[in-house]
């Protein structure tokens, strides 16, 4: 049997937002067959939810384009293929735009797209500004079968701009055993790949253990992946970062829950993932299991939640208790007399004071108030007319950060599930064939947990030390909607038997008392020598409503290595 040659695929966009340069670096330095790029996240589809509202034409990130225009010649040049989510909520609307930039630059390509993930016409999902299922790759592949160079979507996965790809390379079917363990390997890899540059050093927790110049500038992310499904994580030589074990396994951890990752086209089990570092920059991921997909599709739901505003005290010197009293007390009469009062109201007293501080600004502790309404007025005018009139009748010291302003509108992620003979996936291919790709035709599998994993047995008892988990533990943590996951990973058999019999759920609220009274879900994967942490409702109505000091988790598993126990010295 011929084998057929690995696919080098690589990532220039972790969100829309993300290094502009990084599309031109990735095509001059070295090798790539497809190029891929991540657009859309739950608050990116709000943001361009309210770009269609002002001009239906809108809705797709026009960042892209702008790149297209500098690194279009250089992807034919190079016969790199470009495959990048950036239609958002109007991928014909970005082909075409893609299609006009191409003439004018006087580069023939073949451009196609994806999409039937727009379900707000159906009116199933009334009150909603965006409501859009969650796709496989399979329309990829279709867009690439046919010869298409450029092929944008709407709301795919973010991994199924890689395992796409990938089955288009291979031939690979998408229905049967061998087909979902192949497919669950390219779906791990494109988890890897999606978020750009945090699968090659940024935001790691061991950053500290390198060369600081390390992570200056880390290079964009790479995998070559093999027919069996296989990959080796890498980056262009000569960039800067890191990879190796740790900086996969930190990103494998980021958004994900248990060892049942599951995507329309298949469940990968996270559980089977196996790492093995291959050299400088090379990380071999293999080993990894999959499963048929669920039988529902995900479906993305932003609607506007009303009007928010805020306004931060400043608290300087003495007394900051007693002077945090007198102004909330003050606030509330002065919402009480304007009979105004905001339907949600929050405070956040962050003790950065420090005492006998040599600036004024270590003297100072910040006093957060947030508050939320369905009327504009109550958040804008009421709370400004309030805050700004204690100027001279407060505690000693008194101003604030900024003056409030007018407030302003926020959105609310929820997560809905629907059949998928519900949704028209179509590939649109480059001569203009509207192709629907049909649904897996094989069994599917509803999610359910996997059994615990035997543990190691618990290490011998001997001396600790009181200090910081960080010092033998990674973690990274993000949001999924109102949810965040905390991801922590040791590098050591030792150190693993420690991590497993100890931090547990208990231990956990112990140690983030934010979580209390919220559902924490801890989640065993011994291959990553990891545990997962779900927690419950700890952000709210998501990102977008911004109703917590860190809407999107990022600084929780941060703030969880800073947390002090009993660590074995033998660790340390």
């Amino acid at each position: 049997m011929s084998v057929i040659r690995p696919l080098r695929i690589g990532n220039a966009s972790g969100f829309y937002g993300d290094r502009f340069d990084a599309m031109r670096e990735m095509l001059t330095d070295g090798p790539l067959d497809v190029l891929t790029g991540d657009y859309l996240a739950e608050l990116t589809l709000l943001i361009l939810g309210r770009d269609r509202l002002k001009d239906p034409g809108r809705g797709y990130a026009r960042t892209f384009l702008r790149q297209l225009e500098e690194c279009l010649g250089l992807a034919v040049e190079h016969g790199t293929k470009i495959v990048a989510n950036a239609g958002g909520l109007n991928p014909a609307g970005l082909a075409d735009s893609v299609r006009e930039l191409a003439e004018r630059l006087g580069i023939p390509v073949a451009v196609a797209h994806v999409e039937g993930d727009d379900l707000l016409a159906t009116g199933r999902f009334p009150g909603a500004l965006t409501a859009n299922a969650y796709l496989g790759g399979a329309g990829i592949t279709a867009c690439l079968e046919a010869g298409a160079d450029i092929v944008v979507t709407g709301r795919v996965t973010d991994a199924a701009l890689v395992s796409g790809p990938a089955a288009w390379h291979f031939g690979w079917a998408y229905e049967g055993r061998a087909a979902y363990d192949r497919l669950a390997g390219a779906v791990v890899a494109g988890h890897v790949l999606e978020c750009g540059t945090q699968a090659t050093g940024g935001n790691y927790a061991h950053f500290t253990a390198h060369r600081p110049d390390t992570f200056r500038r880390p290079g964009f992310p790479l995998a070559e992946i093999h027919e069996d499904g296989s990959a080796v994580i890498t980056k262009h030589p000569g960039t800067g970062g890191l990879v190796d074990p740790g900086t996969v396994t930190a990103q494998l951890l980021y958004e994900t829950g248990g060892a049942r990752y599951a995507g329309p086209d298949v469940t990968a089990r996270l559980d089977t993932v196996r790492l093995e570092r291959q050299g400088p920059d090379r990380v071999r991921i293999h080993g990894v299991r999959g499963e048929a997909p669920p039988p529902t599709l995900k479906v993305g739901l932003n609607r506007l939640g009303g009007f928010r505003n805020e306004v931060v005290f400043v608290l300087t010197g003495l007394d900051i208790d007693a002077k945090a009293a007198l102004v909330r007390q003050q606030m509330d009469d002065a919402f009480a007399r304007a009979k105004s009062r905001p339907a949600h109201v929050r405070w956040e007293l962050a003790r950065t004071d420090r005492a006998d501080a040599d600036t004024e600004e270590t003297a100072s502790a910040l006093l957060r108030l947030v508050v939320r309404d369905q009327d504009q007025n109550a958040v804008g005018r009421a709370l400004s007319g309030a805050a700004v009139e204690l100027a001279l009748g407060s505690y000693p010291g008194f101003h604030v950060t900024a003056p409030p302003g007018k407030g302003s509108p926020y959105g609310v992620f929820e997560a809905a599930y629907v059949e998928r003979a519900d949704v028209a996936h179509i590939a649109v291919l480059p001569d203009g064939e509207r192709r629907p790709v049909p649904p897996p035709g094989g069994a599917t599998r509803p999610l359910a947990p996997v059994p615990a994993p035997d543990l190691p047995a618990p290490p011998e008892p001997g001396p600790t030390r009181r200090a910081p988990l960080g010092l033998v533990a990674g973690a990274r943590s993000g949001d999924k909607g109102g949810d965040a996951n905390i991801g922590v990973w040791v590098e050591s058999d030792d150190a693993w038997r420690w991590l497993v019999h100890t931090l547990t759920v208990d231990v956990l609220r112990q140690l983030l008392p934010e979580t209390a009274g919220l559902a924490v879900t801890r989640h065993v994967l011994p291959n990553l020598r990891a545990l997962n942490f779900t927690v419950e409702g700890i952000l709210g109505e998501g990102v977008a409503a911004q109703a917590r000091f860190d809407p999107q988790a990022k600084g929780l598993g941060e703030w969880l290595r800073s947390r002090h126990l009993d660590l074995p010295e033998a660790l340390l």
